[in-house]
């Protein structure tokens, strides 16, 4: 058998090739194919189905990769998994309703990013690591991609986990100020 055929593709490689062969080719199909390739060969750090509830990540599918099978792209089980992983779910909506407000609104993938973004925000890693992503690069592109006007304020190029923290965080004293409360006295 020649060289070039005993050589094995990346699984991921393979996963992302199918999935890309599958594309209705939307703006977020490659970066979620990419997710969804890494998270199904055990890299990156998001749960199963990438963050959105399963119903959701269905129709994710179904919308950028008509007949794939949802159901073996999901991953396997959530090592967070248990009682303590809904401690941040709160934490999660916020970022998820920060994201929503600034959408391009182009595509109903965008909502789905922001609930993928939120979930990769929930691991200890860079952002673009967490998600699964080659390179800092391809997630300030999908930053902008999705949600311009808030990736618009990040004039400091701060990385986009903090960024996204301290935006939070300037609305919840915004929120305060308005109010005529001090942060922490609610």
């Amino acid at each position: 058998m020649p060289a070039a055929a005993r050589v094995q593709r990346d699984p991921a490689e393979v996963i992302y090739a199918d999935l890309m062969a599958r594309s209705t080719g939307a703006g977020n199909a490659r970066a979620f194919a990419r997710m969804i390739a890494t998270r199904c060969t055990g890299g990156g750090a998001l749960p199963p189905g990438l963050g959105p509830q399963p119903a959701a990540f269905h129709c994710l599918i179904g919308h950028l990769f008509p007949g794939a099978a949802a159901e073996s792209l999901a991953g396997g089980p959530d090592p967070a998994e248990g009682p303590e992983s809904d401690l941040r779910a709160d934490e999660r909506e916020e970022l998820v309703r920060l994201m929503v407000m600034h959408r391009a609104g182009d595509d109903p993938s965008e909502v789905w990013m922001a609930q993928v973004v939120a979930a990769g925000c929930m691991a200890s890693d860079h952002l673009w690591q967490d998600l699964g992503l080659p390179a800092r690069g391809e997630l300030t592109a999908l930053m902008r991609r999705n949600f311009p006007t808030l990736a618009a304020h990040n004039v400091k190029d701060m990385k986009w986990k903090r960024f996204l923290y301290k935006q939070l965080s300037q609305a919840e004293r915004a929120v305060g100020a308005y109010l005529g409360l001090a942060v922490g006295d609610a």
